[in-house]
C-alpha cells in the first residue's frame, strides 16, 4: 500500500513538473491573443532590488509554461464542443461552429450605448474634416464596417439573445451623419442587401468578396475610377485561418473558405510588408490616377488591395489620432478615407484628429457674455502644433452645440468636440483645436470660448496663449506641421 502511494506521489509531482521542465525546450514568443508575452524579470533594477520579482516571475511562468497552447486548446475544445461555451474571454462560441468577438456584445444587446452628444461629437468631427478638406479640393469619405453580429446574428448563442433595445451606436449615429451632411458610405445597408454571407464564420471580419464590395462602394462615393469585381471570376480555397479561431483553439485551427479573385491587382508596395496590418503602408500603381490617404483598422487588411489598386499613390495608416495635416501634405492627397469598425465608435468620439484649423467662415451672429467659469481643464500646449483643449460644463451645452474659439484679433476657429474621461466616467463636453505656431500672430494672445445654448451663442470661458508661442508677424503662414505623439492602436483580433 505504501509503495503504491509513493508511486502515485512521484507520478503526481512528475506531472506537475512537466510544464516547468518543458520550458527548457519549448518556448513561445507570442500568445494566442497575438501579443508579446511577459519577459523573465530581473532580480535587480536601476532602482535596486525588484520587490515585485515573485509576482512578475509568476506572470512569466503563467504565460510560458510548456505545452500551454496545447492545454489551452484542449480546455477550449472541451468547453466549446461539449458545453457550447467559449474558454477565451474575448470570444463568443456561437452555433454551427460560428465565433463572435465579445467586444461587440454591448452593441448587439443595445447596452451601454453612446449618448446623443457623443454621437454628435463623432458626426460633427467627420463634418469638420470633410469641410476642411473639400476647401482644399480633397475628396472625403467615411465608412463604418459593421460588427459581424450586426449582420449575421442567427448563430449567436441563446444566452446573448436578451436585448435591452434594438438600438445600436451605429444605428443611432446615422441620423447625425445625415444631418451633418457627411459623405457616409452605408456599408451595413450595402452588405445586408447581399444574399450570401460575406463574413468569415471563425473570424471577426469580412471575406475578400465583402471587402471588394465595400471597396467598390467607397470608390464610387469618391467618384474614383476603379475595377468592378462584381462579375470577376474567382476560386475558393479552404486556407483561411480566423483570428477568433486562433484565440480560442491555437493548436486546433479549422481552416475555412476564402475567395481569391483571378484578376491580379497591378499595385505594388513601396517597402516590403509582412502583412497588411502593419501600422503604415505605402503603395504605387502607375496605371492609376490620384493620391489616397486612408485611415483604417483591421477591416482594412482585406480592403487595402482594392483601394491601393485604384490610386497611383496610396498611404494607409493605423495611427491614432489621425495625423491628417501631416499625411495629406506629405502624400499630396486628393482623397481621404476613414474606415472604422463599428465596435470602435466610442474611441472615435474621444480621438480628435490632428488637423490644422482654418478660420471659420460661419460665425455666431448673436453673442452673449455669460461667465468665464463655464469651462474647465483649459490647456494650451505645443503638440507638434499648438493645441487648445478643455471641457464645457454640462449646463452650458446642448446636444448639438458647436464650440468656437475667438481670439483677441476677432478671428474665430471651430474646435473639434470630443468625449473625455473624468473619474472613470465619460464626459461628452470636451473640445480640442490645433493651430500651427505660425498661424498665431499679434492680437491672438488671449481667446474666448463660445458655445451654443438654446439657439444663442454665449461666452463661457477664456484662456491665454503663452507668449513664447506667439509669432509677431502680420502674415499668416501654413507650414508643414510636425508629428505629435502618434500611437498605433493594437487590436487583439486582426
Amino acid at each position: 500500500m505504501r509503495k503504491s502511494r509513493l508511486i502515485y506521489c512521484i507520478f503526481f509531482f512528475v506531472i506537475c513538473l512537466v510544464p516547468f521542465a518543458g520550458m527548457l525546450v519549448v518556448k513561445d514568443k507570442t500568445s494566442a491573443e497575438n501579443r508579446e508575452l511577459a519577459e523573465f524579470p530581473s532580480v535587480q533594477t536601476e532602482e535596486g532590488w525588484n520587490i515585485h520579482w515573485l509576482s512578475e516571475a509568476g506572470d512569466y511562468f503563467q504565460e510560458h509554461f510548456a505545452f500551454r497552447q496545447k492545454m489551452v486548446t484542449a480546455n477550449a475544445i472541451i468547453n466549446g464542443k461539449v458545453f457550447g461555451v467559449s474558454a477565451a474571454e474575448r470570444v463568443i462560441q456561437g452555433k454551427n461552429n460560428w465565433l463572435y468577438y465579445k467586444d461587440s456584445l454591448n452593441d448587439y444587446q443595445g447596452k451601454n450605448l453612446l449618448s446623443d452628444r457623443s454621437l454628435f461629437n463623432i458626426a460633427h468631427s467627420m463634418s469638420i474634416i470633410q469641410r476642411t478638406l473639400e476647401k482644399k479640393g480633397i475628396n472625403f469619405a467615411f465608412a463604418v464596417a459593421p460588427n459581424k453580429n450586426s449582420l449575421y446574428e442567427d448563430n449567436m448563442p441563446y444566452y446573448t439573445k436578451c436585448k435591452v433595445s434594438e438600438e445600436s451606436n451605429l444605428k443611432n449615429l446615422q441620423k447625425y451623419l445625415d444631418s451633418e451632411n457627411v459623405s457616409y458610405v452605408n456599408l451595413p445597408e450595402i452588405l445586408a442587401a447581399q444574399e450570401e454571407v460575406l463574413y468569415h464564420e471563425r473570424d471577426s471580419h469580412w471575406n475578400n468578396k465583402g471587402a471588394a464590395l465595400a471597396g467598390d462602394a467607397i470608390l464610387k462615393t469618391l467618384s474614383q475610377e476603379h475595377y468592378d469585381y462584381s462579375s470577376e471570376t474567382f476560386e475558393i480555397r479552404k486556407d483561411f485561418e480566423g483570428d477568433l479561431d486562433k484565440m480560442l483553439y491555437p493548436e486546433a485551427i479549422t481552416p475555412e473558405d476564402e475567395i481569391y479573385y483571378n484578376r491580379q491587382p497591378s499595385f505594388s508596395y513601396v517597402e516590403a510588408v509582412s502583412s497588411n496590418f502593419e501600422p503604415r503602408i505605402a503603395t504605387v500603381n502607375p496605371a492609376a490616377q490620384g493620391n489616397l490617404v486612408m485611415y483604417r483598422d483591421s477591416f482594412g487588411n482585406a480592403l487595402l488591395p482594392f483601394m491601393a489598386d485604384a490610386y497611383a499613390n496610396a498611404f494607409f495608416s493605423r495611427g491614432v489620432p489621425y495625423q491628417i495635416t501631416t499625411d495629406v501634405n506629405a502624400n499630396q492627397a486628393d482623397a481621404v478615407v476613414i474606415v472604422r469598425a463599428e465596435r470602435f465608435l466610442p474611441e472615435m468620439a474621444a480621438a480628435v484628429p490632428v488637423l490644422q484649423a482654418e478660420p471659420a467662415t460661419e460665425v455666431p451672429e448673436t453673442i452673449e457674455y455669460i461667465t468665464s467659469e463655464g469651462v474647465d481643464l483649459v490647456r494650451v500646449k505645443l503638440q507638434g502644433m499648438v493645441q487648445v483643449s478643455g471641457r464645457i460644463l454640462p449646463e452650458y451645452l446642448d446636444e448639438t452645440s458647436r464650440i468656437y474659439i475667438r481670439f483677441g484679433n476677432g478671428i474665430y476657429y471651430e474646435a473639434f468636440p470630443q468625449d473625455i474621461e473624468m473619474d472613470n466616467v465619460t464626459d461628452s463636453g470636451g473640445f480640442c483645436l490645433y493651430i500651427a505656431e505660425d498661424q498665431l500672430v499679434s492680437g491672438m494672445e488671449t481667446f474666448d470660448i463660445l458655445t451654443g445654448k438654446d439657439g444663442e451663442y454665449q461666452v463661457v470661458g477664456e484662456g491665454v496663449i503663452p507668449p513664447e508661442l506667439i509669432h509677431f508677424s502680420e502674415e499668416v503662414i501654413s507650414p508643414d506641421t510636425g508629428n505629435p505623439d502618434l500611437q498605433v492602436e493594437d487590436e487583439i483580433v486582426g
